[in-house]
């Protein structure tokens, strides 16, 4: 069979379903059926075959194996990843360009006292007869040659190349048909967090996967309006989205999403690592939750509770949006009556007023959620806080 049905596994997979085929990290896997999140594989170790995770494996040439390669990768996710916590000046990555065909870019983690950390990113061009360079000066016959060589010395380079950027185990994709799932399966383990409606936890499906997992008290809302908005949230999917994986219907409801390391952004902002983040930064994020409510609206959607602590943060700083379309679904409760706690301050007039939702009512509270952002978390309208 042709080398290009052949994958190498990235990290280790331990199964949750007897169809999914275990291996480890470095094991040689054939391709049989490989389109969407799950493929069909047969181990060339053990000789099984099953479903595999297609974001835990490469394929088995030799730049895919390379731990500085990051095939897909945009010019403003390449800054993000090095720029995250983990990397260092020096840090860097390969990847293809995303303007040239054919061609690569080298993009390095630097450091200067006016402007701080920053990505410089430099074009690798192909020669006719087969190689590489970036300075007509030195030419290299692979990319790994090429690599080796400014390893040693900056050579007209911002820095000498130091580690490859660090990536991070991706999320192992939800099972397909796993969707109305058993409580049992469920094991909850550490508290997060607790709200109006209830409670988020850390937990683990099937004793294997983490996840988050927001209980709702019970009487927050009806079961059947619950799973039919679950329905329409569950195909809202999009990487600045945070992922709804399933659902226990019997109450107390259960919302089974995907885990985010730091937590929602309204808290990321106040912690040490947060009040660090500079400005360029914080612009950053509030571009990454806008085109994650672009999406939104190009799916005729409307969030309807866009703030802070409804935006979750990844280990790299990667900034997703949860919760949306819940507080259609809450009860009576969630109305301006007295007595209820409405989000006042980030709602739009005409909803105060008239009940009335829209995409232009989530502009307005994204305009308040960027001034969450640039104050690190601080409440909007501090002198009006004796008003309601």
């Amino acid at each position: 069979f042709s080398e290009d049905d052949m994958v190498v596994a990235q990290y280790d997979f331990q199964p949750t379903n007897e169809t999914d085929l275990p291996f480890k990290k470095g094991d040689r896997l054939k391709v049989l059926q490989g389109n969407g999140e799950w493929w069909v594989a047969k181990s060339l170790v053990t000789g099984q075959e099953g479903y595999i995770p297609s974001t835990f494996v490469a394929r088995a040439n030799a730049l895919e194996m390379e731990r500085w390669f990051f095939k897909d990768l945009g010019r403003r996710d390449t800054e993000r990843l090095l720029l995250a916590p983990g990397n260092k000046v020096g840090s860097f990555l390969i990847r293809e360009s995303e303007t040239t065909k054919g061609a690569f870019s080298l993009s390095i983690r630097d450091s200067s006292p006016e402007s701080g950390d920053v990505v410089k990113h430099y074009k690798i061009r192909t020669l006719d007869r087969g190689g590489y360079y970036i300075s007509p000066s030195s030419n290299f016959s692979s990319l790994q040659e090429l690599v080796n060589y400014y390893s040693k010395s900056a050579g007209g380079l911002c820095q000498r190349l130091g580690s490859p950027c660090k990536s991070v185990t991706p999320q192992c994709p939800w099972a397909q048909d796993e969707w109305e799932i058993p409580r049992e399966t469920l094991k909850m383990v550490k508290k997060l967090g607790a709200g109006q409606f209830g409670e988020v936890w850390m937990g683990y499906y099937k004793n294997h996967q983490k996840v988050a997992i927001k209980t709702l008290k019970a009487g927050t809302m009806e079961p059947e309006a619950f799973l039919q908005e679950a329905n329409l949230m569950k195909k809202l999917q999009h990487e600045r989205l945070v992922r709804l994986h399933a659902v226990v219907t019997e109450e107390p409801i259960f919302i089974i999403t995907e885990y985010m390391a730091n937590g929602s952004l309204l808290d990321f902002l106040k912690t040490e690592d947060g009040k660090r983040l500079k400005l360029p930064k914080l612009i950053d994020m509030s571009a990454q939750i806008a085109e994650g409510m672009a999406y939104i609206e190009r799916k005729n959607y409307i969030h309807r509770d866009l703030r802070a602590a409804n935006i979750l943060v990844s280990e790299t700083l990667l900034c997703k949006i949860a919760d949306f379309g819940l507080a259609r679904i809450i009860e009576s409760e969630y109305t301006a009556h007295e007595g209820a706690k409405f989000p006042i301050k980030w709602t739009a007039p005409e909803s105060i007023n008239y009940g009335t939702f829209s995409i232009k009512s989530d502009v307005w509270s994204f305009g308040v959620l960027l001034t969450e952002i640039v104050t690190y978390g601080r409440t909007p309208y501090p002198a009006g806080d004796e008003q309601t």
